[in-house]
């Protein structure tokens, strides 16, 4: 499956010791150049580890960037009110005919449904592996509790759990 990712999933598995789980469920997963430049560059800048993992991802071919130029994007994706990662991601996810576009952040989510396009999270993710069968529940949980407990990644509690409850419930 075709798939690029914003920052906000790439980060988070990251940081969750699970960035596998996108490469087990998708094969090499694209990210665009602002967000190599903000999760990489940056993050390396400042001595993040999940910075050491995405840049280890990709010098092993598991993750490839792929270069948007100034002034490429047409006004419909510039003039979103989106960070800049999030506006070359769902440009590039209509350029290149991507399957799927891996987004956390609401605004973002929501400019790519109203796109049509096909979008998934990091809870999304986790709870596609946990169905095809790469982590068990307690895993799920495990991941879960981390994400909850993490000051460093931006997804609400009250979502963490209510996907925990319907996991647990299917």
């Amino acid at each position: 499956m075709k798939t690029i990712s914003n920052s906000g999933p790439v980060m988070s598995l990251a940081k969750l010791g699970s960035l596998e789980l996108l490469y087990n469920l998708y094969g090499q997963i694209c990210i665009p150049s602002a967000v190599y430049y903000e999760v990489v560059i940056h993050g390396l800048d400042s001595g993040y580890p999940d910075a050491y993992y995405i840049r280890s991802a990709i010098l092993k071919d598991r993750m490839a960037v792929i270069n948007v130029s100034d002034g490429e994007m047409p006004d419909n994706i510039s003039n979103l009110p989106l960070d800049i990662g999030e506006k070359q991601s769902l440009y590039l996810v209509i350029r290149d005919e991507f399957d799927l576009i891996l987004l956390d952040d609401l605004k973002a989510r929501e400019e790519a449904k109203a796109l049509g396009l096909n979008v998934k999270g990091t809870l999304g993710v986790i709870a596609q592996a946990y169905r095809e069968g790469y982590i068990n529940l307690d895993m799920v949980e495990e991941t879960i509790q981390a994400i909850i407990a993490r000051d460093d990644i931006w997804i609400s509690s009250e979502l963490c759990l209510k996907v925990l409850y319907v996991l647990k419930k299917s």
